[in-house]
């Protein structure tokens, strides 16, 4: 075997199995978290742990400014003003979604790894509450 195949063989590799997130789970995390202000909402990001696109972990931002990383297998949340909202991820590709969260309200957002052209593009997706509770329940936190 060429040493360019092996070469290639270990990169690709490496791009597939990724770091997966490490910390307190969502339940022990959750005694931890402040209440909600009135004026506000929070908004939780999280990622499932899959084998694909492990060794991506992009920038989350909302509304412009980067909040956390995509990382696979882990959670954190954002307590914002109440409003029209934007969240993105950039790998080779922007992707956005925008989405109200009034007063008091929890919204959740899954990043998830999609298909690209040279590196796998990370989709961030509104999911409902129930859904949502179950996978969060799987991750570990990564916020700050």
């Amino acid at each position: 075997m060429k040493f360019t195949s092996v070469f290639a063989m270990v990169a690709v590799a490496a791009s597939l199995v990724g770091c997966a997130a490490s910390g307190p789970s969502q339940k022990e995390m959750e005694a931890k978290m402040p209440a909600l202000k009135a004026d506000q909402g929070r908004v939780y990001f999280y990622r499932n742990a899959s084998f694909v696109g492990g060794g991506l972990a992009p920038d989350i931002k909302l509304d412009g400014a980067v909040v956390g990383e995509s990382k696979q297998g882990g959670f954190f949340y954002v307590d914002t003003a109440s409003g029209k909202h934007e969240a993105s991820t950039s790998t080779e590709a922007e992707n956005k979604l925008s989405f109200v969260l009034e007063n008091g309200e929890i919204k959740y957002v899954r990043t998830k790894v999609a298909v690209g052209i040279l590196v796998g593009r990370v989709v961030p997706e509104l999911v409902g509450a129930d859904e949502a509770k179950k996978e969060i329940a799987e991750t570990a936190y990564t916020g700050k």
